[in-house]
């Protein structure tokens, strides 16, 4: 069984000037087939176990791109703990519900199919968790390549920052052969991102995910083609029936 290949990146955000100015943002068509997974030869290699509460979305028509099927999962850590006040923020641990949401929010994504092949994670202490129990209970998320990038835990509470940043650390780390990535971190700024790249009123709970899916030959082109508020919402994963 290969090991997940695990790096730590240190990404500043974005400005929207630099995203506006990104090239990405024009739009081309051309059809692709997907290649061979390749590693990151910068990073080295860690260990989780593979991704239903899932609310459906309806109302959004196919795309009419050719190109590939790109999808995006943003996740929102499992609840931390207050049990110890005098630690950062950065670095309070889940609590014992947040450790069991983790659990079957891994399941369900296993159960979907939505397994993701690049994971992009806060490096606070509640996402590494977070990542660290789904591993434990789904073993394909072994084969994810891993990154921690530290910009993840401030961008979220910048307004209006996130959803392009995302795009810019996506496009950056990600390979056109790897066809489904999920980005963990923290709200304001996850459920903001999937409000602006979906167009819909999205809400994420602690681990909850957004099921997101755009078409293009590589991510680049995915994001070019969908423009905000044209990624496919295609449903919310969450551990229980609650809302």
């Amino acid at each position: 069984m290969n090991a997940a290949t695990v790096c730590k990146m240190t990404i500043e955000p974005t400005s929207r000037t630099q995203v506006s100015a990104n090239p990405i943002w024009r739009p081309k068509t051309s059809n692709s087939i997907r290649g061979g997974r390749r590693r990151n030869p910068s990073c080295f290699r860690l260990a989780a176990r593979s991704s239903l509460i899932i609310e459906t979305v309806e109302g959004q028509a196919p795309s009419e791109s050719d190109s590939i099927a790109r999808r995006l999962i943003l996740l929102r850590h499992a609840e931390s703990s207050w049990e110890y006040p005098s630690l950062r923020d950065h670095d309070r641990p889940l609590s014992k519900a947040g450790q069991a949401d983790a659990v079957i929010v891994s399941q369900k994504l296993q159960q979907l199919g939505w397994i993701p092949e690049l994971i992009l994670s806060s490096d606070a202490v509640r996402t590494r968790e977070t990542l660290k129990i789904m591993q434990e209970q789904v073993r394909d998320f072994l084969e994810a390549e891993v990154c921690f990038i530290s910009s993840f835990y401030s961008i979220a509470a910048m307004d209006g920052q996130t959803a392009d940043h995302l795009q810019h650390v996506i496009c950056k780390h990600s390979k056109d052969e790897i066809l489904t990535v999920m980005c963990m971190g923290h709200n304001r700024g996850w459920e903001e991102a999937a409000s602006t790249l979906t167009g819909a009123s999205v809400e994420l709970k602690t681990c909850n995910a957004a099921l997101l899916e755009a078409t293009g030959k590589s991510w680049e082109e995915a994001f070019a083609l969908a423009g905000p508020g044209g990624w496919k919402l295609q449903g919310i994963v969450k551990p229980s029936n609650s809302v």
